[in-house]
């Protein structure tokens, strides 16, 4: 038996080349900490890219805190970064265990485990319940085999342990223990944007997405009471100054999200929020009472403006409906996000007019234009297997902004000029004055990013 266990948990470094995005907080290791600390752990956190942290640095800090064992977070983008991060903490400390959990090593789980045999562990899915159980083994000094959700070797042989119930009652975890990081280190031109995520689950079957295999089809969602609580927390503990809601489709459950917004006007909150969700989840009346309540930002996945490609990526709506909802979120005075995905397998030079044609009609007030990326575990990528198109493995390269395969359709190359041009006409100087003078947190947010490429632009 141990007496005391102590848990690493760490985002890890950027590697050279690797694309920066603006550091958001990891809220998938805030839930981990705060379970973990909830159970009388001791815990620390290593989120390595905002304070610029590198393998060297983080196997001296690793060595220091000693833990029992070391947890990793990856996207499939920062996989080639948590291997490292891996062997540098196995390398430092050989008697630690050392596991990997996130969405790309949920469905690379055997192939982790042969190409680092620095991993002891692989977590699949969620992890809180999982996170806290091994640290009960350690403690108990049993073996971490009877876990469920996970994956490890077992005499000489690769075994997944059996798939780990979802957690049904979300009101039961703890705040996410944003004391164990550098909340500094993630604002926005200045402004502390909190996350918060209310709900788990997807329905829906979009080809790109592996949400409802991650976390299930079935949606779990939090009381209104723990939602607005939590709210009231991240504006009087951590002087929020504005809100982000992480749910995937905050809308889909039409009732709560109404209530959602009716106690926030109760409690007079008052700190604005943005949030994304489908184009088919929302209403006239959901519009309003969110824009009520503060909301200034919404967020639609409406992918193409082609209804073959829509058709083609299985997300259930068409063109019309994105354009509805786009017009409807603007009549109640909210600044409305697309985001698109370019080069799907059907894309030819007509289907993107369609969606250059979508975009300059609707005229969003912002848009994310990103590459198909067939990220391991979707049905996007068994799709390109089975047309035996080549993607490449080079897993840094999955950030959307990449092309990953060659699409015969469309070149790569006519692509990435595409893409480039519509920036360039769309962050115009008409549109940064535009949305400084909306004169509104993300209104100005937006300008601030448009001035941004304008510079680089001019620059480059």
């Amino acid at each position: 038996m141990v007496k005391e266990v102590k848990a690493a948990l760490i985002n890890p470094p950027l590697l050279p080349g690797m694309f920066r995005h603006h550091p958001l907080v990891p809220l998938g290791l805030a839930y981990l900490a705060a379970v973990l600390e909830d159970a009388g752990y001791e815990v620390k956190v290593f989120d390595c890219p905002p304070l610029g942290i590198s393998h060297e640095e983080l196997g001296k800090m690793l060595v220091k805190f000693s833990p029992n064992f070391v947890g990793i977070t990856c996207m499939t983008m920062t996989y080639p970064s948590a291997i490292k991060a891996a062997m540098m903490a196995k390398e430092c400390l050989p008697e630690t265990l050392v596991g990997v959990g996130g969405p790309h090593v949920t469905f690379y789980d055997e192939e982790a485990l042969r190409e680092c045999p620095s991993i002891d562990f692989v977590v699949r899915g969620e992890g809180e319940q999982t996170a806290l159980e091994i640290a009960d083994c350690i403690r108990d000094g049993e073996k971490i085999s009877k876990v469920h959700g996970i994956t490890l070797r077992k005499n000489g042989k690769i075994v997944r342990t059996l798939d780990r119930e979802l957690i049904q009652d979300l009101d039961k975890l703890p705040y996410p223990a944003y004391h164990l990081f550098p909340m500094d280190k993630y604002r926005i031109f200045g402004k502390k944007i909190m996350p918060i995520i209310t709900s788990r689950g997807c329905p829906f079957q979009c080809s790109f997405c592996v949400t409802s295999r991650m976390v299930g089809k079935k949606f779990r969602a939090r009381s209104p009471e723990s939602v607005v609580n939590e709210l009231e927390w991240l504006k009087n503990e951590h002087e929020a100054d504005a809100f982000c809601f992480y749910d995937d489709t905050l809308t889909l459950d039409k009732n709560r999200i109404i209530k959602i917004c009716n106690m926030i006007k109760e409690r007079k909150i008052g700190v604005p929020w943005d949030c994304q969700t489908r184009v088919d989840q929302i209403s006239l009346e959901i519009l309003r009472g969110m824009a009520d309540a503060g909301c200034q930002l919404v967020s639609f996945g409406v992918e193409s403006g082609s209804d073959k490609i829509l058709s083609r990526i299985g997300k259930g709506t068409t063109v019309e409906q994105n354009k509805k909802a786009v017009i409807l979120a603007k009549k109640v005075g909210l600044l409305v996000a697309v985001s698109i995905i370019i080069g799907y397998p059907g894309e030819t030079n007509e289907t993107l007019k369609e969606t250059l044609k979508f975009l300059w009609e609707v005229k969003p007030d912002d848009a994310y234009l990103c590459f198909a990326t067939p990220y391991p575990g979707t049905e996007l990528r068994r799709m390109l297997n089975d047309l035996g198109w080549e993607m490449s493995n080079d897993w840094a390269k999955y950030d959307t902004l990449t092309p990953i395969f060659e699409n015969p359709g469309v070149p790569s190359d006519y692509m990435i000029w595409l893409r480039e041009s519509f920036y360039n006409k769309f962050y115009s100087p008409l549109y940064i004055l535009r949305h400084f003078l909306k004169n509104n947190l993300y209104g100005r947010a937006m300008a601030r990013t448009a001035l941004n490429h304008f510079i680089w632009r001019l620059k480059s």
